[in-house]
C-alpha cells in the first residue's frame, strides 16, 4: 500500500505541482536507488539481528517515511520521502524469505513464498479502494498518513506472533521435526558467510541477474499503471478502481499459483531443478502477450493481458526467491536475497528513467510493453546458464 499511493495520486499531483513525466520518474528513481542501496546492508542486518527484530525495525522506519509524504510539496521533497521509504522497505523481502526458510522445508517453500508475496497484490488491490475515498473526503495528504500508520499495527502483531520454530511454545516436537526434515539440510548452518564468498558463487549471480531483468517490470506495473490507465484508457482516479482490482487480483492468483506449481511438481517426484525451472518457464511465457496491450483499443483486453502478465511476474518472483533458500544456508539467505534485490533495483532505476523519456518523447507504452514481454525469457536464459543444475552453493 505504501508504495502504491503515489502512483494512484500521480495524475492529480502532476496537475497540482506541475510534474513532468521525467520529474515523476526522478521521484520513482529516488525510491529505487535507496531500496537498492539499502538491500546491500539490509540482508546482512536481518541475518545479524534475526528475522523478528530486523523486520520490525524495517517496518518502523518505512512507516514513518510513508507518513512523511504528507509534508512534501515539490519534486525534491517527494523524492526525499521516497528515498527514506526505499531504505526502510529494503528489509522486507530479505526478512520474508528468511522467515520462510526458518519455518518450512524445501518442498513447501515456493508455495509459502507465493502466499506471502501475494500480500503485495492484496495491498495493491485494497489501495485503489481506500485512497480515492480518503483523498476525496480528507485530501491527498491523509492518504499517505493513514496508510503509513497501518505499519505500526503490523509491528505489534508481528512481535506478538513471530518466533523461530525452536523458540515457539506452540510448536510440537513432531512439527519441529517436520520443519527441519530436509536431509543434510545446509540451511541449519549458522556460520556467518562473508560477502566475498557469496559473490564468488554462480548461484548468487543467477538469482541476481534473474531479478535484474525482471524486477523493473514490476516497478512499471506498480508506478506507471495508473498513468497507463489514465493516458490510454482515459480513466480518472475513481474509474481506476475496478481495473486495478482486476490487475492485482491476477497478480495475487499468479503469486500463489506459481509457488503451488513448483511445490506440487516436487511432491510428485520431480527433481528440484525440473520443478523450479518448469515453473519459471511457464511464468516467462505467460508474460509475452502483454505486447498486445499497448496497441489494442479494447480496454478490457488490455486489462486482462496486464493482469496475466502481473500474475506471471509474481509466480516467477515466488520461485526465484525460493532459489535462494534452495541453494544457500539459512544464515546467508537474507544476504543473497538482499544482493539480488539490489541488482533488481538497479535494473528498475534504469528502466524507470527510460520509461520517463519514452513517454515524454512518444506518449506511447508500446516500447515499454515490448521490453516487459521479453525480459523474463532473457532472465531465464541467464539462470539456466549459470545454474544448469540447482545445487547447494559451496560456501
Amino acid at each position: 500500500m505504501d508504495r502504491q499511493v503515489i502512483a494512484l495520486l500521480k495524475p492529480s499531483l502532476q496537475v497540482q505541482f506541475g510534474w513532468t513525466d521525467v520529474g515523476y520518474s526522478n521521484i520513482v528513481l529516488a525510491f529505487q536507488f535507496a531500496y537498492g542501496a539499502g538491500l546491500l546492508f539490509a540482508g546482512k542486518l536481518i541475518d545479524k539481528l534475526g528475522t523478528r527484530k530486523g523486520f520490525s525495525l524495517a517496518v518502523f522506519l518505512w512507516s514513518i517515511a510513508a507518513m512523511a509524504h504528507a509534508a512534501a510539496g515539490s519534486v525534491f521533497q517527494f523524492a526525499v520521502a521516497r528515498f527514506s521509504l526505499g531504505l526502510g522497505e529494503s528489509g522486507s523481502f530479505p526478512a520474508s524469505v528468511k522467515a520462510v526458510a526458518e519455518w518450512f522445508p524445501k518442498r513447501e517453500r515456493a508455495l509459502a513464498t507465493g502466499i506471502f508475496n501475494s500480500g503485495t497484490n492484496i495491498g495493491a488491490m485494497v489501495t485503489p479502494l481506500v485512497v480515492p475515498w480518503l483523498t476525496y473526503r480528507y485530501g491527498w495528504r491523509m492518504a499517505f498518513i493513514a496508510t503509513g500508520a497501518l505499519g505500526f499495527v503490523w509491528i505489534l502483531s508481528w512481535l506478538a506472533l513471530y518466533h523461530r520454530p525452536e523458540e515457539d511454545a506452540l510448536v510440537s516436537a513432531a512439527e519441529l521435526a517436520y520443519i527441519q526434515s530436509d536431509p543434510h539440510d545446509p540451511q541449519n548452518q549458522e556460520t556467518t558467510i562473508p560477502w566475498r564468498t557469496l559473490l564468488m558463487q554462480r548461484q548468487t549471480w543467477a538469482i541476481a541477474l534473474g531479478k535484474f531483468f525482471t524486477d523493473p517490470i514490476w516497478w512499471v506495473y506498480l508506478f506507471w499503471m495508473p498513468d497507463f490507465l489514465s493516458r490510454n484508457l482515459g480513466l480518472n482516479l475513481a474509474g481506476m478502481r475496478l481495473p486495478l482490482f482486476v490487475i492485482y487480483s491476477g497478480a495475487s492468483i499468479g503469486s500463489i499459483s506459481g509457488g503451488w506449481l513448483s511445490s506440487s511438481l516436487l511432491k510428485r517426484g520431480w527433481t528440484l531443478n525440473a520443478s523450479r525451472k518448469t515453473a519459471l518457464l511457464a511464468c516467462a511465457l505467460a508474460v509475452t502477450p502483454i505486447v498486445i496491450a499497448a496497441r489494442t483499443t479494447d480496454a478490457w483486453l488490455a486489462i486482462f493481458l496486464i493482469a496475466l502478465a502481473a500474475g506471471a511476474h509474481q509466480g516467477w518472483s515466488a520461485n526465484l526467491y525460493t532459489l535462494a533458500s534452495d541453494m544457500f544456508p539459512q544464515s546467508a539467505v537474507g544476504s543473497v536475497v538482499g544482493f539480488a534485490s539490489t541488482a533488481g533495483a538497479i535494473g528498475g532505476m534504469l528502466v524507470s528513467k527510460a520509461v520517463g523519456y519514452i513517454l515524454q518523447s512518444t506518449g506511447s507504452y508500446v516500447a515499454v510493453f515490448l521490453l516487459a514481454g521479453s525480459a523474463y525469457l532473457v532472465a531465464l536464459g541467464f539462470v539456466q546458464t549459470l545454474t544448469p543444475r540447482l545445487k547447494p552453493a559451496q560456501v
